[in-house]
């Protein structure tokens, strides 16, 4: 893509306490470093941080001069803190990414080139590979449906993107209310509301992002609260008429069974069997 014809974008991201500081420093890299560079980063830090992560941040207010930092007073959780990175982003275009997940480095040279190509596409995501302590140990592949059908009918039984490869148009997202707080579940809700005022939605086929796992993310798919937090986001798409009575029992019938009732090493299994492609390397 040549640089008359390049759009301006923006990287959206947050960061917290909790988030390790060489890990963030590596997801920014894989930001900085790419074949097209983003016009702006919007990093949210949501609340106090230490110093070792507030040195990484600073350094890179320093080094870079587009590069702007929002600081919330106290933790507000992801949701709000996305919100508030997106609602200050200047460009019309928006990448999000993760303090801990690495882009690929022609990760925005590919979104870009597809939104400049079809001007009523309003959210591009793509596939991401899984990796364990290094990034060369690809231990697993999410994929996800390619075209605007696909994915409106992967919609109705799981989220049809992975969140941190998505660069969408931040007046479209707008237009549908925008991040909402739900817990561990704003971007899907976001995806059910902007397919309600039939935004066109795109994947790309190939992995352009590279995220961290370990083994307690299956704990943190399970639990009372992330139940309750996914039943009523079924509730909501019958509410709409977007799956009918049957479908909405049977998505929450299945949820119980995978977030409620069955262990945390069984429900690891079920993730790693069903739901990824495994590296056979």
């Amino acid at each position: 893509m040549s640089k008359m014809n390049k759009p301006k974008f923006s990287v959206a991201l947050c960061v917290y306490k909790n988030d390790k500081p060489e890990w963030f420093e590596q997801a920014l890299h894989s930001i900085i470093e790419q074949t097209l560079k983003p016009d702006e980063i919007v990093l949210v830090v949501d609340g106090p941080v230490d110093a070792l992560l507030e040195a990484v941040i600073r350094r890179h207010e320093m080094l870079l001069s587009n590069f702007r930092v929002l600081r919330l007073p106290r933790n507000m959780g992801l949701g709000i803190a996305r919100k508030i990175g997106i609602e200050n982003c200047l460009n019309e275009l928006i990448a999000l990414m993760d303090s801990d997940d690495l882009s690929l480095p022609n990760r925005f040279e590919k979104q870009c080139t597809e939104f400049s190509k079809d001007p009523e596409l309003a959210v591009l995501g793509a596939q991401i590979a899984e990796f364990k302590n290094e990034a060369n140990n690809i231990i697993g592949i999410r994929k996800v449906p390619l075209t605007d059908i696909e994915i409106k009918n992967y919609l109705k039984f799981r989220c049809p993107f992975n969140q941190v490869t998505v660069m969408f148009r931040k007046s479209s997202v707008l237009n549908a209310g925008g991040f909402l707080d739900w817990f561990s579940n704003e971007d899907y809700f976001l995806w059910i509301r902007m397919m309600l005022i039939n935004c066109k939605f795109a994947n790309l086929p190939e992995v352009l992002v590279k995220v961290r796992v370990d083994e307690n993310q299956y704990s943190r798919r399970g639990g009372r609260r992330y139940f309750a937090s996914e039943a009523k986001l079924q509730k909501y798409m019958y509410a709409n008429r977007i799956i009918s009575y049957s479908q909405c029992f049977y998505n929450i019938a299945i949820r119980l069974l995978v977030q409620i009732i069955m262990p945390n090493w069984l429900r690891a299994f079920v993730f790693k069997t069903l739901f990824r492609n495994r590296n056979k390397s």
